[in-house]
């Protein structure tokens, strides 16, 4: 697991699970369809991103398959920072 996806992850087990079981919880594991991430959750997903990645929001594509798995959140920023550098 990359050190992205790991940051992502425990980010959203901090975050969403709140001591739940994350077993889970892999890479391509719907966080929308399960309920995981609501529309509140996806604003804080997005702030989380622009902060952490120092990303200006209006370069973040938010539509909801961007934030549907963990490995979707890594590919927007992947993306941001490459079209960035």
């Amino acid at each position: 697991m990359s050190d992205l996806v790991t940051e992502i992850r425990t980010y959203v087990v901090n975050e969403f699970l709140d001591g739940e079981d994350s077993a889970e919880l892999t890479a391509e594991f719907d966080l929308i369809e399960s309920g995981i991430v609501d529309s509140l959750g996806l604003v804080r997903v997005i702030s989380h991103v622009s902060r952490t990645y120092s990303i200006p929001v209006d370069d973040i594509p938010i539509v909801p398959d961007n934030f549907r798995s963990i490995a979707a959140i890594c590919d927007v920023i992947r993306g941001a920072v490459k079209t960035a550098a």
